[in-house]
């Protein structure tokens, strides 16, 4: 989700400079089922843009309508949508409309834990009654200073009526780290950055490509395996190995042994991947288990890809098994609710 958080503080940056104001909306609480889970967010531009989404697209047009009040007297308010009797999921919507409009010390606060991928946390105040009430809002947490979303300074919670709170965790965005430069590692950077992934690419030193020629990538490297960054490799970073070349991956596999990704794909049949276990072993006979038990060959689901196209969904699917601790199963089979 930090992902789509940072859409929408670009999008707001482009809106204020162009004298428009923003609207952000927050699912903070839900009763029953939803297509999506508390913490999901949408902005509302002025003039009726909307950018990320809170429902597979049937509340979007009720949040808009609502925003006009708030874009009018810069009042938070709260917004109840009863999916019941209007939705396939049966349930009920407490949405946070409030004024979108960080200062500068939050937007420099904000940028530097994207920049230095560190955790922050956002509080939602919040009632269960529509309408206005006071005191509801968000703040940002970053490295212990708070920041107001709306940008007021003043204590807006004296005099409220008991307040609620949705705490969510914000990590840093997700990143997928390829080793390779081939046709298959172009596919798969492009639906990584679909996804909303933060996707670089590294290549040997003397690879001629470039990161134009990776559609979606944040950042390239034409470097030797033994100048890879290693404090840039975190618990929110997958890696693919698939530069089709066996030295290069074994050289790969030595270097990022230390690190700790929360997955590493090895492109290949089972047999290539036995032979570079083995000789990651000789090479490195103290490799811990843990880093061992990250890495994931042939990588992918058993989905039945055959195209490059299909094997990228395959090695993504895998990706998000693996980081949301699931076991990939028929959602028909699954017992209780799509998100429990």
């Amino acid at each position: 989700m930090t992902h789509e958080l940072k859409k929408m503080v670009e999008a707001f940056i482009t809106a204020r400079d162009a004298g428009k104001k923003a609207v952000l909306a927050s699912v903070v609480d839900l009763e029953g089922s939803s297509y999506r889970k508390p913490g999901v967010r949408m902005l509302i531009i002025e003039g009726g843009q909307m950018i990320g989404a809170v429902s597979g697209g049937c509340v979007e047009k009720d949040i808009l309508r609502q925003s006009e009040t708030v874009f009018e007297d810069g009042k938070s308010k709260m917004m109840l949508y009863d999916g019941r009797y209007r939705l396939g999921c049966e349930g009920v919507l407490y949405i946070l409309l409030e004024c979108f409009n960080p200062d500068k010390s939050c937007l420099d606060a904000f940028n530097q834990a994207l920049t230095n991928r560190i955790d922050f946390t956002i509080l939602s105040d919040y009632v269960k009654n529509e309408g206005i009430s006071k005191g509801i809002g968000s703040s940002f947490v970053i490295k212990d200073k708070t920041f107001s979303v709306s940008g007021e300074n003043y204590d807006q919670k004296e005099g409220a009526i008991e307040l609620l709170q949705f705490r969510q965790d914000m990590p840093p965005c997700f990143k997928l780290m390829i080793f390779g430069t081939e046709h298959d590692a172009v596919l798969l950077c492009q639906y990584a950055a679909l996804n909303g992934w933060e996707v670089s690419v590294v290549a040997g030193p003397l690879e001629s490509k470039s990161i134009e020629n990776f559609p979606g990538a944040s950042s390239f490297f034409a470097i030797s395996p033994d100048a890879i960054a290693l404090e840039r490799i975190d618990q929110e970073t997958a890696i693919v190995l698939m530069s089709h070349n066996f030295a290069s991956d074994l050289k790969y596999l030595i270097e990022i042994k230390d690190s700790q990704p929360a997955y590493v794909g090895l492109l290949g049949p089972a047999h290539r991947r036995e032979k570079l276990m083995t000789q990651l072993l000789d090479y490195c006979p103290d490799i811990t288990e843990s880093f061992l038990g990250k890495l994931h060959g042939p990588a992918g689901l058993n989905i039945g890809a055959e195209t490059p196209q299909e094997i990228a969904i395959s090695i993504l699917s895998e990706i998000l098994t693996v980081t949301r601790d699931q076991v990939p199963l028929s959602l028909k089979e699954k017992d209780g609710g799509i998100h429990a």
